[in-house]
Protein backbone atom coordinates (compact mmCIF):
# COMPACT_ATOMS: atom_id res chain seq x y z
CA UNK A 1 0.00 0.00 0.00
CA UNK A 2 1.84 3.11 -1.00
CA UNK A 3 0.80 6.27 1.19
CA UNK A 4 2.32 9.95 1.86
CA UNK A 5 3.21 10.62 5.30
CA UNK A 6 0.49 13.63 6.79
CA UNK A 7 -1.19 13.00 9.81
CA UNK A 8 -4.18 12.08 10.33
CA UNK A 9 -4.71 10.13 7.61
CA UNK A 10 -1.49 8.25 7.27
CA UNK A 11 1.58 8.26 9.36
CA UNK A 12 4.24 6.49 11.03
CA UNK A 13 4.70 6.03 14.88
CA UNK A 14 8.41 5.94 16.25
CA UNK A 15 7.99 2.11 16.19
CA UNK A 16 7.67 2.29 13.07
CA UNK A 17 4.17 1.39 12.63
CA UNK A 18 1.92 3.05 9.73
CA UNK A 19 -1.39 4.50 11.27
CA UNK A 20 -3.91 7.10 10.62
CA UNK A 21 -7.81 7.02 9.42
CA UNK A 22 -6.96 5.43 5.99
CA UNK A 23 -4.31 3.31 7.15
CA UNK A 24 -6.80 1.61 9.65
CA UNK A 25 -9.90 1.37 7.59
CA UNK A 26 -7.28 -0.06 4.97
CA UNK A 27 -5.89 -2.67 7.24
CA UNK A 28 -9.26 -3.37 8.37
CA UNK A 29 -11.06 -4.12 5.04
CA UNK A 30 -8.05 -5.89 3.43
CA UNK A 31 -7.91 -7.85 6.08
CA UNK A 32 -11.70 -8.86 5.67
CA UNK A 33 -10.76 -9.33 1.72
CA UNK A 34 -8.40 -12.44 3.31
CA UNK A 35 -5.21 -10.09 3.09
CA UNK A 36 -2.62 -11.31 5.97
CA UNK A 37 -0.13 -8.82 5.70
CA UNK A 38 0.57 -5.60 4.03
CA UNK A 39 3.50 -3.75 3.08
CA UNK A 40 3.12 -0.11 3.49
CA UNK A 41 5.32 1.78 0.83
CA UNK A 42 6.29 5.50 1.72
CA UNK A 43 5.59 7.67 -1.40
CA UNK A 44 5.70 11.69 -2.28
CA UNK A 45 2.64 13.84 -3.40
CA UNK A 46 4.02 13.67 -6.29
CA UNK A 47 5.33 10.16 -7.17
CA UNK A 48 2.40 8.41 -5.02
CA UNK A 49 -0.28 7.80 -8.34
CA UNK A 50 2.89 7.23 -10.83
CA UNK A 51 4.47 4.58 -8.60
CA UNK A 52 0.67 3.03 -8.54
CA UNK A 53 0.30 3.09 -12.17
CA UNK A 54 4.30 1.63 -12.26
CA UNK A 55 3.02 -1.14 -9.87
CA UNK A 56 5.33 -0.29 -6.63
CA UNK A 57 2.53 -1.14 -4.66
CA UNK A 58 -1.35 -2.17 -5.23
CA UNK A 59 -3.23 0.51 -3.86
CA UNK A 60 -3.21 4.25 -2.67
CA UNK A 61 -3.98 5.71 0.37
CA UNK A 62 -4.00 8.69 2.72
CA UNK A 63 -5.33 11.65 1.84
CA UNK A 64 -6.21 11.35 -1.40
CA UNK A 65 -9.24 12.93 -2.77
CA UNK A 66 -11.33 11.79 -5.75
CA UNK A 67 -10.93 14.38 -8.67
CA UNK A 68 -12.42 14.63 -11.91
CA UNK A 69 -9.07 14.63 -13.22
CA UNK A 70 -7.60 11.61 -11.32
CA UNK A 71 -10.80 9.37 -11.67
CA UNK A 72 -8.97 9.80 -15.54
CA UNK A 73 -6.33 8.00 -14.48
CA UNK A 74 -6.57 5.76 -11.71
CA UNK A 75 -9.89 3.73 -10.20
CA UNK A 76 -11.45 5.19 -7.13
CA UNK A 77 -13.04 3.31 -4.26
CA UNK A 78 -16.20 4.86 -3.07
CA UNK A 79 -15.27 7.80 -0.05
CA UNK A 80 -14.29 6.53 3.23
CA UNK A 81 -14.86 10.46 4.44
CA UNK A 82 -16.13 13.70 3.50
CA UNK A 83 -13.96 16.16 5.07
CA UNK A 84 -13.71 20.41 3.96
CA UNK A 85 -10.87 22.67 3.88
CA UNK A 86 -10.02 25.52 6.00
CA UNK A 87 -6.70 27.60 6.68
CA UNK A 88 -3.77 28.28 8.75
CA UNK A 89 -2.67 31.76 9.67
CA UNK A 90 -1.04 33.36 12.26
CA UNK A 91 -2.55 33.76 15.48
CA UNK A 92 -5.45 36.04 15.70
CA UNK A 93 -5.41 36.35 11.89
CA UNK A 94 -4.16 40.35 11.60
CA UNK A 95 -5.17 39.72 7.97
CA UNK A 96 -8.85 39.05 8.61
CA UNK A 97 -8.43 36.13 6.22
CA UNK A 98 -11.42 33.98 5.83
CA UNK A 99 -11.81 32.67 2.03
CA UNK A 100 -9.55 31.64 -1.31
CA UNK A 101 -11.01 34.40 -2.02
CA UNK A 102 -9.93 36.99 0.34
CA UNK A 103 -6.06 35.99 -0.47
CA UNK A 104 -7.02 36.25 -4.67
CA UNK A 105 -8.24 39.81 -3.38
CA UNK A 106 -4.22 40.89 -2.67
CA UNK A 107 -1.77 40.24 -5.10
CA UNK A 108 0.89 40.79 -2.67
CA UNK A 109 -0.25 37.29 -0.92
CA UNK A 110 0.69 33.80 -0.96
CA UNK A 111 -0.48 30.93 -0.17
CA UNK A 112 1.24 27.92 0.71
CA UNK A 113 -0.47 24.41 -1.02
CA UNK A 114 1.01 20.88 -0.94
CA UNK A 115 2.42 20.30 -4.46
CA UNK A 116 -0.18 18.24 -6.40
CA UNK A 117 -3.25 18.87 -3.69
CA UNK A 118 -6.88 19.53 -4.74
CA UNK A 119 -6.13 22.77 -2.54
CA UNK A 120 -3.72 24.01 -5.34
CA UNK A 121 -6.64 23.74 -8.16
CA UNK A 122 -9.40 25.47 -5.72
CA UNK A 123 -7.40 28.33 -5.19
CA UNK A 124 -7.30 28.76 -8.68
CA UNK A 125 -10.60 28.58 -9.27
CA UNK A 126 -11.37 31.62 -6.81
CA UNK A 127 -9.19 33.75 -8.64
CA UNK A 128 -5.78 33.63 -7.31
CA UNK A 129 -3.10 33.79 -9.88
CA UNK A 130 -0.38 30.54 -9.83
CA UNK A 131 2.69 33.27 -8.66
CA UNK A 132 0.33 33.48 -5.74
CA UNK A 133 0.92 29.88 -5.01
CA UNK A 134 3.57 28.71 -2.90
CA UNK A 135 3.91 24.88 -3.45
CA UNK A 136 5.59 22.57 -1.12
CA UNK A 137 6.41 19.25 -0.41
CA UNK A 138 4.41 18.55 2.93
CA UNK A 139 2.25 20.03 5.72
CA UNK A 140 5.47 20.75 7.81
CA UNK A 141 6.73 22.98 4.60
CA UNK A 142 3.35 24.83 5.27
CA UNK A 143 3.53 25.21 8.79
CA UNK A 144 6.91 26.81 8.15
CA UNK A 145 6.12 28.97 5.42
CA UNK A 146 2.93 30.40 7.33
CA UNK A 147 5.96 30.55 10.76
CA UNK A 148 8.27 32.76 8.88
CA UNK A 149 6.08 34.78 6.81
CA UNK A 150 6.72 33.44 3.15
CA UNK A 151 3.02 32.90 2.87
CA UNK A 152 0.27 34.80 4.73
CA UNK A 153 -1.73 31.63 4.97
CA UNK A 154 -1.72 27.31 4.15
CA UNK A 155 -4.84 25.39 3.20
CA UNK A 156 -5.67 21.95 3.65
CA UNK A 157 -8.22 19.88 5.34
CA UNK A 158 -9.46 21.11 8.47
CA UNK A 159 -8.13 17.75 10.71
CA UNK A 160 -4.48 18.64 8.42
CA UNK A 161 -4.62 21.99 9.16
CA UNK A 162 -5.70 21.93 13.15
CA UNK A 163 -2.80 19.43 13.67
CA UNK A 164 -0.21 21.72 12.51
CA UNK A 165 -2.02 24.53 14.69
CA UNK A 166 -1.05 21.96 18.18
CA UNK A 167 2.68 22.28 17.05
CA UNK A 168 2.69 25.67 17.41
CA UNK A 169 -0.29 27.28 19.04
CA UNK A 170 1.18 30.10 20.10
CA UNK A 171 2.37 31.46 16.66
CA UNK A 172 -0.44 30.23 14.15
CA UNK A 173 -3.95 28.97 14.27
CA UNK A 174 -6.48 27.39 12.23
CA UNK A 175 -9.88 28.92 11.08
CA UNK A 176 -13.02 27.22 12.90
CA UNK A 177 -15.06 29.15 9.82
CA UNK A 178 -13.70 28.80 6.75
CA UNK A 179 -16.17 30.43 3.32
CA UNK A 180 -15.48 28.41 0.49
CA UNK A 181 -17.32 26.46 -2.16
CA UNK A 182 -19.33 23.59 -1.05
CA UNK A 183 -18.17 21.65 -4.26
CA UNK A 184 -14.71 21.80 -2.50
CA UNK A 185 -15.29 18.69 0.47
CA UNK A 186 -12.46 16.47 -0.37
CA UNK A 187 -13.62 13.10 -0.28
CA UNK A 188 -11.20 10.70 0.19
CA UNK A 189 -10.68 7.20 -0.64
CA UNK A 190 -8.42 4.58 -1.70
CA UNK A 191 -6.81 4.29 -5.54
CA UNK A 192 -5.85 1.43 -7.38
CA UNK A 193 -4.80 0.88 -11.47
CA UNK A 194 -7.63 0.46 -13.83
CA UNK A 195 -6.78 -3.47 -14.36
CA UNK A 196 -7.06 -3.72 -11.06
CA UNK A 197 -11.34 -3.34 -10.71
CA UNK A 198 -11.98 -6.55 -9.01
CA UNK A 199 -9.52 -5.72 -5.89
CA UNK A 200 -11.38 -2.13 -6.32
CA UNK A 201 -14.98 -3.80 -6.37
CA UNK A 202 -14.05 -5.81 -3.70
CA UNK A 203 -13.18 -3.00 -1.24
CA UNK A 204 -16.52 -1.01 -2.05
CA UNK A 205 -18.24 -4.19 -0.83
CA UNK A 206 -16.22 -4.30 2.11
CA UNK A 207 -16.83 -1.13 3.03
CA UNK A 208 -20.46 -0.61 2.21
CA UNK A 209 -22.51 -1.33 5.44
CA UNK A 210 -19.24 -0.79 7.79
CA UNK A 211 -18.77 3.20 7.29
CA UNK A 212 -20.73 4.38 9.71
CA UNK A 213 -21.10 1.68 11.98
CA UNK A 214 -19.91 1.09 15.48
CA UNK A 215 -16.70 -0.31 14.67
CA UNK A 216 -15.85 1.81 12.13
CA UNK A 217 -16.30 5.14 14.39
CA UNK A 218 -14.50 3.67 17.04
CA UNK A 219 -11.60 3.05 14.58
CA UNK A 220 -11.74 6.56 13.22
CA UNK A 221 -12.18 8.19 16.24
CA UNK A 222 -8.77 8.92 17.59
CA UNK A 223 -7.54 10.29 14.75
CA UNK A 224 -10.39 13.28 14.74
CA UNK A 225 -13.29 11.81 12.46
CA UNK A 226 -16.76 11.16 13.79
CA UNK A 227 -20.05 10.84 12.14
CA UNK A 228 -19.92 14.25 10.49
CA UNK A 229 -17.23 13.01 8.50
CA UNK A 230 -19.11 9.39 6.96
CA UNK A 231 -20.55 9.64 3.46
CA UNK A 232 -23.15 7.56 1.48
CA UNK A 233 -22.13 8.82 -1.88
CA UNK A 234 -19.96 6.93 -4.27
CA UNK A 235 -17.43 7.31 -6.40
CA UNK A 236 -19.32 8.19 -9.30
CA UNK A 237 -21.39 10.47 -7.56
CA UNK A 238 -18.47 12.82 -6.83
CA UNK A 239 -16.87 13.10 -9.89
CA UNK A 240 -19.96 13.76 -11.46
CA UNK A 241 -20.51 16.46 -9.07
CA UNK A 242 -17.51 18.27 -9.26
CA UNK A 243 -16.78 17.77 -12.80
CA UNK A 244 -17.33 21.07 -14.58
Amino acid sequence: MGYVDEAPFAYLLPDGTLTGESAVIATEVLGRLGAQRIEPVAATWESLIPGLLAGRYDMAAGALTITPELSNTVLFSNPHYRLGDTLLVVRSNPRQLRSYGDIAADRRLRLAVVTGSAQYDYALDAGMSAHQLLSVQNSQAQLQAVRTGRAAAAAGSELSMRRLAQRDPARVQALAVFADDPVHAGYGAFAFRPEDATLCDAVNRALKGWLGSAEHLRLVAPFGFGPLHVTTRTAAEVVARAAP
